[in-house]
């Protein structure tokens, strides 16, 4: 009987000591502190209206919806004509500005001075004439060989060349000293404003080419060639590559464990198991209502803090709008390489 009763109490004994120990382990995981915060979120990237400058016909489009460029690539052209004729007006106007700033920095040529000089002999014989004609109708007038009239018509003369002559000799003097300061001056300025506005048409002519800003993916062709195009009317929609991030919200009591700069793994629904590298670059200030596409365990009405963890998507694997699971490590540095850089250790791969 004692026998049969041993084996008993060894289980028993077993039984309380698997029982005890499964308390003790589970306690222990209860009051160990969590080393892992998730969060769930969407991807989401930026994207770039691109619009023309200026107003006009596109005459051509270089790519179609889904295709991807790289920075500074054509991707529409508009009709140049008018702006291509207005440059070369321009060009035409500031040539001949040109050289009327050249003639007056040459000033008077010595042909124009030899010239004004011979006007003024020219004039000194006149006034000379007049002096001798009018000394001799005098005497005439005088003895009564000559009405009065005649002496009139001499004096008035004679008053004539006195005025040419004295009008022959500052232009002379005007030909010697040559162009104003301020004529020089002035025609310099309006050089300057002729070539400001050529600049300004070249910059025209340039625009009527539209290059990509960035590298991305078309992802709306609104416009056709054809259609007249104004600068708030975009020709494309480009979505664009770099950055991308998941948009995820954390919960107040949660804000304290994360900062910029901490690294993340990230993973979606569509390629289970992979794990994309990661780290927060964002982190709001303020606090805003869980929105209703998030779902957490938390209630709807606390209050959370958007938090973008930027990613890197090598192999462009990654479209906006798609779920995504954010795990962050708090066991790690209070902050890493990334920080808010969109770039961040995406530049290491």
């Amino acid at each position: 009987m004692g026998k049969s009763k041993a084996p008993r109490v060894v289980l028993a004994l077993l039984l309380a000591a698997a029982i005890a120990g499964g308390y003790h382990y589970f306690k222990k995981r209860e009051k160990a502190p969590e080393r892992v915060l998730t969060l769930y979120g969407n991807v989401d990237i930026r994207q770039v209206q691109l619009a023309f400058y200026d107003t006009g016909r596109i005459l051509r489009l270089l790519v179609e919806e889904g295709d991807r460029v790289e920075a500074g690539q054509l991707v529409a052209e508009m009709d140049p004509v008018r702006y291509d004729m207005d440059a070369r007006q321009l060009k035409g106007k500031l040539e001949a500005q040109q050289q009327a700033v050249t003639r007056l920095h040459n000033g008077t040529r010595p042909q124009e001075i030899e010239q004004a000089r011979a006007m003024v002999q020219a004039n000194e014989a006149t006034l000379k004439d007049a002096e001798l004609t009018y000394e001799r109708i005098r005497g005439l007038v005088a003895t009564d060989f000559a009405p009065q009239q005649q002496l009139d018509d001499a004096t008035a003369k004679l008053k004539t060349a006195r005025a040419h002559l004295k009008e022959a000799k500052e232009a002379l003097e005007l030909a010697v000293i040559g162009p104003r300061k301020e004529d020089i001056a002035e025609a310099e300025a309006q050089l300057r404003a002729y070539q400001a506005s050529l600049d300004l048409s070249r910059q025209r002519l340039r625009d009527t080419r539209l290059y990509a800003p960035a590298p991305g993916i078309i992802r709306d062709r609104i416009l056709e060639p054809g259609d007249m195009t104004f600068p708030q009317n975009p020709v494309f929609t480009l979505a664009l590559t770099r950055p991308m991030w998941v948009r995820a919200y954390v919960p107040e009591p949660s804000l304290g464990k994360i900062v910029p700069g901490m690294r993340a793994d990230i993973s979606t629904d569509s390629y289970p198991g992979k794990v994309y590298k990661g780290w927060i670059g964002f982190i709001s200030p303020t606090a805003e209502f869980t929105p209703k596409n998030v779902e957490t365990p938390d209630l709807r009405t606390r209050l959370v803090f958007e938090v973008r963890a930027y990613i890197c998507d090598p192999q462009d694997e990654l479209r906006l709008g798609m779920p995504a699971t954010v795990v962050i490590s708090l066991d790690q540095p209070g902050s890493g390489a990334g920080g808010s850089d969109p770039s961040g250790p995406c530049q290491e791969e």
